[in-house]
């Protein structure tokens, strides 16, 4: 009688640490990644509004689960999160952070991948909400990024310019180092469609490579399972396209 085939081994690891952001702080972040000598692809996963929720982490190991170095940094380490159950806290904290300080404590998380053992020395990039806008920002003001995904970021195409947020993502289009796949919904409010199509008209203008996808019957956050935006069809078929973006970009080693 023959033996069936053992399941090949799988694991993985998953815990917090702290890398040297903006000035050489110390800033907190979660970092998930597989079992093995690889080399894996690596990958920031931006928060949120919210910061460094139980619901990013989820993403951070979903995402290692499918063989990648994946890191994802509390921006507001230094001021401490907003409360997720109390609104009027969670704007005035998502302003206050500086564009500056983003972009540097996220070009430290780019390093601690590339030093990082495992790594291939390829990084890409997702971000959610204002972690979206982050994305786009990182991806067209660093050299290191080889892919980005920017899932509905707002305040790309319009806002308010001040010292804090001194310039807007789509006057940066022309400096994108990296191919980008944009994730966004029909009934989003920011950004709207409108808003979608003047930032593919950009990235076409400057000849980037670039994909969206805008889902009918979804709106803002409609990835987060844990909340009444979900809408499983749309999540369901943009993760397939961002393994897939991944697994075009990221897997030959740099």
């Amino acid at each position: 009688m023959s033996t069936p085939p053992r399941m090949p081994y799988e694991g993985m690891i998953a815990e917090t640490i702290t890398y040297p952001g903006l000035n050489g702080d110390s800033i907190d972040a979660y970092l998930a990644r597989p079992l093995g000598p690889g080399p894996f692809p690596g990958v920031i996963v931006i928060p949120e509004v919210f910061g460094l929720v139980t619901h990013i982490k989820e993403v951070t190991r979903r995402i290692a689960a499918r063989g990648y170095v994946a890191i994802s940094p509390e921006l507001y380490t230094r001021e401490g999160p907003p409360d997720p159950t109390d609104m009027t806290s969670v704007g005035p904290k998502m302003m206050a952070l500086t564009d500056a300080q983003a972009i540097g404590d996220l070009e430290g998380a780019i390093t601690s991948l590339k030093e990082h053992p495992q790594t291939n020395g390829k990084v890409g990039v997702i971000g959610f909400c204002s972690g979206g806008r982050h994305t786009l920002l990182l991806a067209c003001q660093s050299a290191r990024v080889d892919a980005a995904v920017d899932c509905w970021g707002g305040r790309t195409v319009e806002g308010e310019v001040s010292p804090a947020r001194p310039v807007l993502a789509i006057d940066l289009i022309d400096r994108l180092c990296c191919p980008l796949l944009g994730i966004f919904g029909e009934d989003d409010t920011n950004p709207t469609v409108a808003h979608v199509e003047r930032l593919r008209e950009e990235l076409a203008r400057h000849g980037k490579e670039f994909e969206f996808k805008v889902y009918p019957n979804a709106g803002h956050a409609f990835f987060a399972d844990y909340r009444p935006s979900y809408r499983q069809e749309a999540a369901i078929d943009a993760w397939v396209r961002v393994f897939d973006w991944f697994q075009k970009h990221l897997s030959t080693p740099a």
